[in-house]
C-alpha cells in the first residue's frame, strides 16, 4: 500500500527565479529600443547585473522578509532621550543599497550619457518588481533633484550627494555623507492633496553661510514616508505664501533638529516602507524658490515621482504577468499544462498586453524627461507633452493595476492566495500609486487642466498620435473621436467627464506607443479589444482573432 503521507509533492510549480530579469522581458526590450535617442544605443545593457539579481531567488527573499518583518518606532533611547529613530529589518537596508548602487535614485541628473532616464526607468520597472516599497525613497531622491534647481545654492549643496550611488544610512549631517537620500513632506491633516489649505508655519531667522534664507518650522505633515532620510521638501505657509523649504534630518553643525516622528501608519500595503506622521517643533529650514511659489516650486518633485507611479505600477504588472505565466506553464489541470489551456491563454494574453501598454508609455515618459535634459530641437515638444502625458498615465495606468494583478493573482488559484506566493504582497500594493502624488481624479483633472488651459499640450498630443497616423485604420478613427471630444469640452462638463476623456485619451496613446515597440500581435490584440470594443471588460475577453498563444509565451520568463 501506498504511504500517501511520504509521498514528494508533484504538480508543483518551482520559485520563479533563476533568470535575468531585464533580459527575459521582451516587451521593455522592445520599448527600450523603440524610444532610445537613436537606433543602436545600449540602453539596457549596462542592466545586467540589476536584471540578474531581480531574478534571484535571494531577492525574492528579502523582499518578503523586509515585508514580514516591518518598520519600528523608537521615539526615545534608553535614557529618556528624544532620538525619533525607526528600526528597519536587515533586508530593507539590503535591497535600499542594491538600488541605490544600480542608479536607481539620483544617478540619472548627473549622467552625461545619452538614455539615462530611459535606462534608469527600466531598471525602475524590473527592480520595483522585486520590492515595491523600498523604492518609495529612491523615487524621493530621484525627484528631489529637479525641484532643487530652484536655487543654486541649495543645488550645489545637495545634488551630488543625492545622485551618488553610495548608500550610507543613519544620522549624520549631510555635508559629512557621500551619498544622500531625500523625502518629502505635503499633506497635513486638515487638507490632503489640498496643500493650500496647509497651516504649518514658517517664519524667517535669517541667513546661512551660503546665503541661503533661514527659517523656524513649527507645524506637522500628517504622511511622510522614509522618515530617517537626510533631507525633506516640505511645504510651509511663509509670510509671503505657501513656500517650499529644505528640511534636513540632522542640523548642519552636527546636532539634531527639532522634528519628531509621532507615529508609524499602520498601512494596506507597501509594508516595509515606514510612513509617518511628522511634527516640526521650531526645525530649522532653508527656504526653496520664492515666498509664495511653494506649489510652482515643488510641482517638479511631483512630475517625477508621478513618473515613478507610471513605472512602479508597470513594475507590480510585469511581476505579476511573469508569475501567472510561470505558474500556468508548470502546472497540471484538467489532463494537460494550463498555461495551454484556450481559456488560461486568453487571460495570460489579456495580462500581458495590459502589462505591455504599460510598460510602453513609462518607457515614452522617461524617454522625454532625457530629450528636454538634452535640450534638443524637440524639447518644447516634449516639455508639452510631459505636461499632459504625465497625469494621463498616472491616472490610467495606475488605476488598472489593482484589477490586473487580481486576475493574475487567480491564475495560481488558492497557491496565489497564500502569502508565501508572493502574490498578496503585489496585491496589496496595487492600488497606492493610485493615490500617491494625487489621486485618479485629481490626475484627471490636471490633464483637462493642461489640454485647455495650455494649446501646446493639445497640440502635442496630436503630434504623438501622428506618428502613426494611418497605421491601423480602427485606431485612425478611435483617435479622431477623442480629439474632436476634447476640443468640445465645455466648462461646464469638463469636471464630470474629466475620467471618461482621460481613460480613452491613455488607451489611444498606449495603442499607438504598441505600434511604435511591439510586434503586430499585441498591438492588434491590444486595438481589438481595448480600442475597437472586442472586449468584455473582464481580463480573459479578447476577441478569436488574437494570437494568444503567441502573446502568452513572450510574457513567459523563461531561465
Amino acid at each position: 500500500m501506498t504511504d500517501v503521507f511520504a509521498l514528494t509533492p508533484t504538480n508543483q510549480a518551482e520559485v520563479m527565479a533563476g533568470f535575468d530579469a531585464v533580459d527575459v522581458d521582451e516587451a521593455l526590450k522592445d520599448a527600450a529600443s523603440a524610444f532610445a535617442s537613436h537606433e543602436h544605443a545600449d540602453v539596457l545593457g549596462p542592466l545586467r547585473e540589476l536584471g540578474v539579481m531581480a531574478g534571484s531567488e535571494e531577492a525574492r527573499e528579502h523582499g518578503m522578509a523586509a515585508n514580514t518583518f516591518t518598520p519600528r518606532h523608537r521615539a526615545v533611547d534608553r535614557f529618556g532621550a528624544r532620538i525619533d529613530a525607526v528600526e528597519f529589518h536587515p533586508s530593507w537596508h539590503w535591497l535600499m543599497r542594491r538600488g541605490v548602487e544600480f542608479g536607481l535614485a539620483g544617478v540619472p541628473w548627473q549622467d552625461a550619457s545619452a538614455d539615462a532616464h530611459l535606462r534608469r526607468a527600466a531598471g525602475f520597472i524590473t527592480w520595483s518588481g522585486v520590492e515595491p516599497g523600498h523604492v518609495c525613497p529612491l523615487t524621493m531622491t530621484y525627484a528631489a533633484v529637479p525641484a532643487l534647481r530652484a536655487d543654486e545654492a541649495l543645488t550645489q549643496r545637495y545634488a551630488d550627494g543625492l545622485a551618488a550611488s553610495v548608500y550610507e544610512p543613519g544620522d549624520l549631517p549631510a555635508a559629512s555623507k557621500e551619498g544622500l537620500l531625500a523625502g518629502m513632506g505635503m499633506t497635513e491633516k486638515q487638507g490632503g492633496s489640498d496643500v493650500r489649505t496647509n497651516v504649518t508655519e514658517a517664519t524667517p531667522s535669517g541667513f546661512d553661510d551660503d546665503g541661503a534664507a533661514v527659517y523656524s518650522l513649527r507645524g506637522h505633515k500628517w504622511f511622510t514616508s522614509a522618515p530617517t532620510d537626510d533631507l525633506f521638501l516640505v511645504l510651509a505657509q511663509a509670510p509671503g505664501g505657501l513656500t517650499c523649504f529644505v528640511v534636513p534630518r540632522v542640523h548642519p553643525d552636527g546636532t539634531r533638529i527639532a522634528l519628531r516622528i509621532v507615529r508609524l501608519k499602520d498601512k494596506l500595503g507597501n509594508r516595509s516602507n515606514a510612513s509617518s506622521e511628522l511634527e516640526f517643533h521650531d526645525a530649522y529650514a532653508t527656504r526653496l524658490g520664492d515666498e509664495g511659489a511653494g506649489v510652482r516650486t515643488i510641482i517638479e518633485m511631483v512630475s517625477a515621482t508621478r513618473l515613478d507611479c507610471v513605472l512602479g505600477s508597470a513594475g507590480l504588472m510585469r511581476r505579476a504577468t511573469s508569475e501567472a505565466a510561470w505558474y500556468t506553464a508548470r502546472r497540471q489541470a484538467f489532463g494537460g499544462v494550463l498555461a495551454d489551456k484556450p481559456a488560461m491563454q486568453n487571460v495570460l494574453a489579456d495580462l500581458a498586453i495590459e502589462s505591455e501598454a504599460a510598460t510602453a508609455l513609462g518607457m515614452r515618459l522617461a524617454a522625454s524627461v532625457d530629450r528636454i535634459e538634452s535640450g534638443d530641437p524637440g524639447s518644447e515638444h516634449e516639455r508639452a507633452f510631459r505636461r499632459f502625458a504625465l497625469p494621463l498615465a498616472k491616472f490610467w495606468v495606475c488605476k488598472r493595476t489593482p484589477m490586473h494583478v487580481a486576475e493574475a493573482l487567480e491564475c495560481l488559484g488558492g497557491n496565489g492566495y497564500v502569502e508565501e506566493s508572493g502574490m498578496p504582497l503585489l496585491f496589496r500594493e496595487s492600488p497606492l500609486n493610485s493615490i500617491w502624488e494625487g489621486s485618479g481624479s485629481v490626475n484627471a483633472l490636471d490633464v483637462l487642466r493642461a489640454l485647455t488651459r495650455s494649446p501646446e499640450a493639445f497640440e502635442a498630443f496630436s503630434r504623438e498620435l501622428d506618428v502613426t497616423r494611418g497605421d491601423h485604420p480602427g485606431l485612425d478613427v478611435a483617435t479622431k473621436q477623442v480629439l474632436a471630444d476634447v476640443v468640445s469640452l465645455t466648462p461646464d462638463d469638463a469636471e464630470y467627464r474629466a475620467r471618461d476623456i482621460s481613460a480613452r485619451m491613455a488607451v489611444v496613446l498606449q495603442a499607438s506607443l504598441l505600434l511604435r515597440s511591439a510586434p503586430s500581435s499585441v498591438s492588434d490584440a491590444f486595438i481589438a479589444s481595448r480600442v475597437q470594443g472586442e472586449w468584455g471588460g473582464v481580463f480573459g475577453t479578447l476577441g478569436t482573432s488574437a494570437a494568444s498563444a503567441a502573446i502568452a509565451r513572450r510574457a513567459t520568463p523563461r531561465p
